[in-house]
């Protein structure tokens, strides 16, 4: 069975708990195909529900992400609705930019 990619929103501690390693539950959001368009329109979805959006691969649909299944952050950075997107090894930056 290959990887499912999800995004999930993510709040701070959620972040801290990948950070430390320890493997996290999100509601998360799959796309409906691989296309780069429902790929976006499952970013925006999750987007809805949180301050960062965690993209990852995890083995199967509802398996908790772990750090090592992290792809990508994406997170509202100025508040202006665009997402910046941030490398997996810039998560203690995106924890420091929620002020946490």
């Amino acid at each position: 069975m290959s990887d499912v990619r999800v995004y999930g929103a993510a709040d701070v501690q959620a972040l801290r708990a990948l950070a430390d390693d320890q493997p996290v539950t999100l509601d998360y959001v799959i796309a409906a195909s691989a296309d780069e368009e429902d790929e976006y329109d499952a970013l925006m979805t999750a987007a809805e529900d949180g301050p960062v959006v965690v993209c990852a691969l995890v083995e199967a649909d509802g398996a908790p992400v772990r750090l090592e299944d992290l792809q990508s952050l994406h997170v509202d950075a100025d508040g202006s609705g665009d997402l910046a997107w941030y490398a997996p090894q810039e998560l203690d930056d995106v924890i420091e930019l929620l002020g946490a």
